[in-house]
């Protein structure tokens, strides 16, 4: 199963996440299937690739909590299922 979740990067105190898609099975630090945004909390800044995560959600990857936030704030879930 593939989940879309936050890898950590940045230095100490300043982090900065990078959502990928990966394995559910791997550690937060492991290797990841595909980058597809980054996320800069202190800035409160993103960067989505949405036809990737588009592609991921089709078939099936779940995000995690945090990600879903991001997402949605996004508005990617609108152009999941236009209504």
């Amino acid at each position: 199963m593939v989940k879309l979740r936050l890898k950590r990067c940045g230095r100490k105190q300043r982090a900065i996440y990078r959502i990928v898609a990966i394995d559910v099975r791997s550690r937060r630090e492991g290797r990841d299937l595909r980058k597809v945004g980054f996320y800069d909390p202190i800035k409160n800044q993103t960067n989505l690739n949405i036809p990737a995560i588009l592609y991921f959600l089709e078939r099936g990857a779940q995000p995690t909590g945090t990600v879903r936030d991001i997402l949605k704030r996004a508005g990617v879930f609108m152009e999941l299922c236009p209504n």
